[in-house]
Order: structure tokens, then sequence, then C-alpha cells
């Protein structure tokens, strides 16, 4: 029989708000952890450091479309005129999809040297090759959320 030990995550109200910038959506620890299945192993300082440095990127990563839509007149991602899917635009939602996959990618590279993989059998290896594989499926995931935010052809390329 075998015990698997998740630890449960921190009480909603104990997570502070992560402020981002004004004019993309605000995206809490919360909605984070529940998207993304993150219990409590990911310390409420861990997430809030993957969430800041998941926001930077993104938000830098669409600095160009977001100066061409303020030149436009529009204050917030929200009033850019979009498709809308489930009553949101579809650029939220694709937003919301680039910053999660770049949190998990970030949770995940920061875990993937914790020393719980067994040692034996050649385990070690494929537990690695499969994190590795989760690492590059969350990239992915952020590459391809950007791309279809700046209405940009998906791309994968693998080297040979």
């Amino acid at each position: 029989m075998t015990f698997v030990y998740t630890a449960n995550p921190p009480a909603s109200d104990g997570e502070p708000e992560v402020e981002n910038d004004p004019w993309f959506p605000a995206i809490t620890p919360v909605e984070v952890r529940e998207a993304c299945m993150l219990d409590g192993t990911v310390t409420p300082a861990r997430l809030r450091q993957a969430l800041l440095s998941a926001l930077d990127s993104v938000n830098e990563e669409l600095h160009a479309y977001r100066k061409a839509r303020e030149a436009e007149g529009h204050a917030r991602l929200a009033e850019v005129p979009a498709r809308q899917l489930g009553g949101e635009s579809v650029q939220l939602i694709r937003y919301r999809r680039a910053v999660l996959a770049c949190v998990q990618s970030l949770v995940a590279e920061a875990h993937r040297e914790i020393d719980t993989v067994p040692h034996s059998d050649g385990k070690e290896g494929r537990i690695r090759e499969r994190i590795e594989s989760k690492l590059q499926e969350h990239r992915r995931v952020m590459r391809w959320a950007i791309s279809d935010f700046l209405g940009l052809p998906r791309h994968t390329v693998e080297l040979i």
C-alpha cells in the first residue's frame, strides 16, 4: 500500500494579493492555486515570487500591444474589442492562460531538484524525463497563448 501526502493549500485569506499592472487583469494567488492545482507544497512566498515573475514576463512581451491599444484609447485590456467566450473577452482568457502556464513552468522548474526522486532501477531518469516534459508543455502553452493573443501563427520547432 502506498501513502501519498499532499499538503493542504494555505487559507485563501492567508495569501497576500499580488498587484498587477492596472491595464492587465488581476490574477489572485487563490485563482492560480485552483487553476494550476497547486497544493501547500508551494508556499505562499514561492507562489508570490512565481506569480510576480510570470506577470512581469508576460506583461513585458505584450508591451507593444498594450501601447498600441492605449493609443487607440483603451484604458484597460478588458475594454479592447474582442470575441467573447463565456461572457468574457478571449484576450482576457489568453492573457490568463499565458500567466498561469508561466507560473506552472516556474514552479515546476523550482521543484525539479527536490531530492524525493527514487534512485533505483532507472526510476530517477524516467521521473526527471517526465518533469522535463511537463516543463516543456507549460512553456509551449505559454508561447501559444501569447501568439494567440498577438494574432501570430503558432510555431513548434524541434532541433534534431
